[in-house]
């Protein structure tokens, strides 16, 4: 993984930019998997098998990749309890937690365009 300078010029943050820190960073945090990762943990700390619970259909190593690029980008943090087998804990940070307010937003539009959304489909597909 190739990872872009971090600085404070225009061009970092600007998403249409093919070399931008921002596009890669979203790209990084707008997929299903950290999406509904981050929804699930919410304002709790969940363990990786009650994640893994709690996300349906996410495998072993998407739940880990995922895991493991919200940790990267500070967004949540791992707690490794000393214990016979290891107590691991996920849990969200406060960038984390505000990129929640987002997701629970684009969760109420889905709710709320649902029945559009699937008419337009049904309608796209006939």
């Amino acid at each position: 993984m190739v990872t872009k300078q971090v600085n404070d010029s225009p061009e970092a943050a600007d998403l249409r930019r093919a070399d931008s820190l921002a596009r890669e960073i979203f790209s990084d945090v707008a997929n299903k998997w950290a999406l509904l990762i981050i929804e699930a943990l919410g304002e709790r700390t969940l363990r990786f098998s009650e994640l893994r619970e709690e996300v349906e259909g996410i495998s072993h190593k998407m739940l880990t990749q995922n895991l493991r690029m919200l940790e990267r980008n500070g967004l949540a943090e791992r707690t490794v309890h000393p214990t016979v087998p290891p107590r691991v804990e996920y849990t969200l940070t406060q960038p984390g937690r505000d990129l929640r307010e987002t997701v629970d937003r684009m969760c109420e539009w889905t709710h709320r365009h649902f029945s559009h959304i699937e008419d337009s489909r049904q309608r796209f597909d006939a």
